[in-house]
């Protein structure tokens, strides 16, 4: 499992070039995840949101778009320079402005229990230090019948992983050093990708948290999953 204090120190190295970096990576694709998943909340009609490991709010910011108004949004992430630049982009749009961000620890979340009808975690939960753990946290503080939201990168489809796993390796690194400076962070996080569990083995480390009705829908030829689960 990774080390806390070292990826929250590489976060913080990256966080002013994290979005441009994020968005040349994927080719743009990322904006179309953010919608799938912010459609999939949307129909869970929730009251409360937490977006864990929110980053620099490019999640909140898309579900406050998404959702009607009215709906608390909380974004939390344990790396503070990562949220200045969250607090930087919400003046933006009046509709991001209601949005709260707060520094905390995806493994002992700062808040009480049953407190949201909905938790999403985008590219967050590979880099948690105890996965079970933050899952079981994430159960913890969501209502009785909340809904987990994990979008997460996964193992792609068979005929497709020559190519992806020669483009992590050997092109990811390459731009990302150019575009953040940092080639050493963008190869622990293409690590991360290669050792995550796939969807099925995803699915079971939801269901040991204590969730129920997990379902995993694979996104751009399996590259992406979006997990689905209720408290």
């Amino acid at each position: 499992m990774p080390d806390a204090s070292a990826v929250r120190s590489m976060f913080a190295r990256i966080a002013g070039r994290y979005d441009l970096a994020n968005h040349l990576l994927s080719g743009g694709v990322d904006f179309w995840w953010r919608r799938v998943l912010v459609r999939r909340v949307h129909d869970a009609r929730p009251r409360d949101v937490l977006d864990l490991a929110t980053g620099s709010g490019d999640v909140a910011f898309a579900l406050a778009d998404g959702l009607p108004a009215g709906v608390r949004i909380l974004g939390m992430d344990f790396c503070q320079p990562m949220l200045d630049e969250a607090v930087k982009k919400r003046v933006a749009s009046s509709r991001w402005h209601p949005i709260e961000f707060r520094q905390g620890d995806g493994m002992a979340l700062p808040l009480g229990d049953a407190q949201f009808d909905a938790l999403t975690i985008s590219f967050g939960l590979r880099n948690m230090a105890d996965r079970h753990k933050s899952l079981t946290e994430m159960r913890r503080v969501l209502r009785p019948g909340g809904r987990l939201f994990v979008l997460e990168f996964s193992q792609p489809f068979a005929w497709f992983r020559p190519v992806y796993y020669t483009y992590l390796k050997y092109v990811l690194p390459s731009i990302a050093a150019v575009v953040t400076g940092d080639r050493g962070a963008y190869e622990y996080l293409c690590g991360s990708i290669e050792q995550f569990p796939d969807r099925e083995a995803m699915r079971a480390e939801i269901l040991r948290a204590g969730f129920k009705s997990v379902r995993a829908t694979p996104l751009t030829f399996g590259i992406v999953a979006l997990h689905e689960a209720q408290a």
